[in-house]
């Protein structure tokens, strides 16, 4: 049964998903009339039109849905990680944000939504917005990304592709197909790229995704993600690919032992919290007595990324494009 917060969303959000303004024409959305239907992380949905009011749950759906030129369709954001991209910054003023950090169930009841979009499964929780079986009841559909989803893949299916799903299956909902076929073809020629730098390739260097420390202890990037996808596609391997968990908290010890060519650090400055920055977490390196001997320390063989690109994202090719050229200035590429 739905928690009394959700009891209090289904008079609004009836309302909301009831009331949804006129869908916009073929020729300005680059969609087509009638219903359309989707499936989520095994939850099927169906829109009559396309939605006019939806709300992100993550900063990574909300840039997803502004590369789709969505802004005019979402009633509010939260959830903000670090500074927003430059080409989604005029979009992204335009969006409510409802809160900085986790949403709760009364700030997405007020902000009348027809559809809900996560990056992440886990964001769909009982004490916050709601499950998505609770928010089902209530007649409002939600959107998890393909990436997140445990059966979505099988063997061989890349990362990329599960989100390249994503930006067609919202480009269905929204009835922006045109618009998400382009930037599916945008990505893929970065994929292209990637490819290129594979053949040229020098070895099969090391290279340790460092995402944030917390007690002094580093979050690294293991088997399965997108930073473990990125280093293949550009021959590389990931330093901690045999570790089958996206972000296992290792040791300094743990890593040296491995001692990676190079170190792709991650930067979260927006969050605020210490050691957050790359800032911070190169300094603390190079301040270690033992992490400051480490191979790619000593020879600065150090590329800082957005640590939002290390997760799956809209950005996550501009994180791979870092990579390539970082490779390509410490000398790795033929």
């Amino acid at each position: 049964m739905p928690s009394g917060a959700s009891l209090g969303l289904v008079a609004v959000l009836v309302m909301a998903v009831g009331c949804s303004a006129p869908t916009e024409s073929p020729s300005n959305t680059g969609g087509s009339s009638g219903g359309v239907t989707v499936t989520s992380c095994g939850q099927r949905m169906s829109f009559e039109r396309p939605p006019e009011r939806a709300v992100t749950l993550d900063q990574s759906s909300t840039e997803t849905l502004l590369a789709l030129g969505l802004a005019d369709r979402m009633a509010g954001t939260s959830n903000l990680k670090t500074e927003v991209a430059r080409e989604f910054r005029a979009g992204y003023q335009k969006v409510p944000v409802l809160s900085p950090e986790l949403l709760t169930g009364e700030q997405l009841r007020a902000a009348t939504p027809d559809l809900v979009v996560s990056s992440f499964a886990d964001l769909y929780t009982r004490n916050q917005v709601g499950t998505r079986e609770e928010l089902r009841q209530l007649g409002l559909p939600s959107y998890v990304s393909a990436v997140d989803c445990p059966d979505a893949g099988g063997a061989g299916v890349s990362p990329f592709d599960l989100l390249f799903r994503d930006y067609q299956n919202l480009g269905r909902i929204f009835g922006v197909r045109e618009r998400a076929t382009k930037l599916v073809a945008e990505q893929r020629r970065v994929l292209n790229e990637a490819a290129s730098i594979r053949r040229d390739l020098k070895g099969e260097p090391s290279v340790l995704w460092l995402y944030s420390t917390l007690n002094d202890l580093p979050y690294v990037a293991g088997r399965g993600g997108m930073p473990s996808e990125m280093s293949r596609l550009v021959g590389a391997r990931n330093a901690f690919d045999d570790v089958a968990e996206d972000w296992p908290e290792v040791s300094w010890e743990d890593i040296a032992k491995r001692d990676p060519d190079v170190i792709v650090v991650g930067d979260l400055s927006k969050r605020g919290a210490l050691g957050d920055s790359a800032r911070e977490k190169i300094a603390m390196m190079r301040q270690d007595p033992a992490v400051s001997q480490l191979t790619a320390v000593r020879r600065n063989r150090i590329i800082q990324v957005p640590g939002i690109e290390m997760d799956p994202s809209v950005r996550t090719v501009h994180t791979l494009r870092r990579l390539m050229d970082g490779l390509r200035n410490l000398g790795y590429v033929r």
